[in-house]
């Protein structure tokens, strides 16, 4: 059954600016900006004073969830450039400790010593994610930014970097694992 509008209002903060333009969205506020295209999308987005609109006229099923993602996806800008992210990453290991290395300028995280394998794995992050070691537990990272899929795009990348291959899974329980999601204010 056709829907004659599919429509998801957000109301934007006053410390937040928001522009849209050919279904692009840049979000600025107190801890940075982010740009994201919605170009594949076949929605309108507008902003007419304090509120951006994402519609979709005469759509099925398929294409109301696409407005209601774009519409999540524009909100979790908000929300980053006012309170940012954060994912906490703990390692587990049975026998072999699992050292994590985090280079001096926060880009890159080295994983050494996975099941007393010599080989380092080397993880660069992307663009506005940083990492950063806990003073608290020495075998937990935070990864730090405010674009929430950079950030949990990173903790996946550093999770699957050392995943127990021909081994039997039950037993060999040893990995990097998200422990915990948050904002960067919720300290």
């Amino acid at each position: 059954m056709k829907t004659i509008l599919q429509s998801e209002t957000i109301t934007v903060p006053e410390n937040v600016t928001v522009e849209c333009r050919n279904r692009c969205v840049r979000v600025t506020g107190p801890r940075g900006s982010i740009h994201k295209e919605f170009v594949h999308a076949p929605i309108q987005i507008t902003k007419k004073g304090n509120q951006v609109t994402v519609s979709y006229w005469g759509g099925d099923r398929k294409q109301n969830a696409l407005v209601h993602t774009v519409y999540t996806r524009i909100g979790n800008m908000i929300t980053g450039v006012l309170r940012g992210y954060r994912y906490k990453m703990r390692s587990a290991s049975a026998h072999f400790p699992i050292i994590i290395a985090i280079s001096d300028d926060k880009k890159v995280v080295e994983v050494k010593n996975f099941l007393g394998e010599k080989r380092s794995r080397f993880i660069p992050l992307a663009e506005g994610v940083t990492a950063e070691r806990s003073t608290a537990n020495k075998d937990e990272i935070f990864l730090e930014g405010i674009d929430v899929e950079n950030v949990g795009l990173m903790a996946a990348q550093i999770h699957q970097s050392i995943l127990v291959k021909h081994k039997d899974i039950r037993k060999f329980l040893d990995g990097i694992f998200v422990s915990e999601k948050g904002h960067l204010d919720d300290e």
